[in-house]
């Protein structure tokens, strides 16, 4: 009897064993998958805003920006941005709303119509600010990415606290953008841009934590792909902030 109880206390633990296996491998998959949309959205974004820079402005044999073009002059004007910016804002919730009822296909694809309609927002980044700065901010973001998603995946503190105290930051960071649209302080920008670096700094790594504590292995295959765009798109929304934030302290304005 003791050999038997022997043999079956192996067994069982064989089997959580090659439960946990599989649920560590499930998990890894997922935060692949998060991570490869995430990077396709980034992609998208800075090659449609490089694209319409360039087909935005008019260069002498120099390089330097001498005007814009009449597609420039159209989609740097007052009711084109203002059109972009609604209709990023609303893809955003329209993704977040209807996630549970949209197909994984259907969410990636808004994803990406996003991503792009972004690029083409955040494109006048190249009328401030110049390529090489631009270039540097970028490598330097994403490195401070890399190691901030790392640390909220690996670290075993719960950061929901910390998480919730950011997200009233950043409602904090866009009233005062907006009262700066009026005051144009130099001293309140800096704040602004202090705070804007620290809060999506955090947020990146509460977000990665909170998105590996969504996946589910009992969950279907439907339900972990809407996951997998929805916490994409949270990160992309922590990268894209978080770079934004660095450039205007690494950024040489032209």
């Amino acid at each position: 009897m003791s050999d038997f109880d022997r043999n079956y206390a192996a067994s069982r633990r064989g089997f959580g064993t090659d439960r946990a296996v599989a649920i560590d491998q499930g998990l890894r998959a997922y935060m692949i998958r998060v991570y490869n949309y995430m990077a396709v959205g980034v992609a998208l974004t800075g090659l449609v805003a490089w694209l319409t820079f360039q087909a935005a402005v008019v260069t002498d044999a120099g390089g330097a920006i001498v005007g814009l073009t009449s597609f420039g002059q159209a989609i740097y004007s007052g009711p084109a941005v203002l059109v972009l910016f609604l209709g990023t804002l609303g893809l955003v919730f329209l993704i977040s709303w209807r996630i549970d009822s949209l197909q994984p296909s259907t969410a990636f694809a808004l994803f990406m119509v996003y991503a792009g309609a972004l690029g083409l927002m955040l494109s006048s980044v190249f009328l401030t600010y110049t390529g090489v700065s631009i270039s540097r901010t970028f490598f330097v973001s994403a490195a401070s990415f890399g190691a901030l998603s790392l640390y909220g995946y690996t670290t075993k503190r719960d950061l929901s606290p910390i998480g919730s105290f950011l997200m009233m930051g950043v409602i904090g960071i866009i009233l005062a953008m907006l009262v700066n649209m009026f005051l144009r302080s130099t001293q309140l920008d800096f704040v602004i841009s202090v705070i804007g670096v620290i809060c999506f700094a955090g947020l990146t790594a509460w977000d990665t934590q909170r998105i590996k504590e969504m996946y589910d292995p009992m969950e279907d295959g439907t339900v972990v792909g809407r996951k997998a765009v929805m916490g994409a798109l949270s990160l992309y929304l922590d990268f894209i902030n978080l770079f934004l934030f660095l450039l205007r302290f690494l950024g040489d304005r032209r």
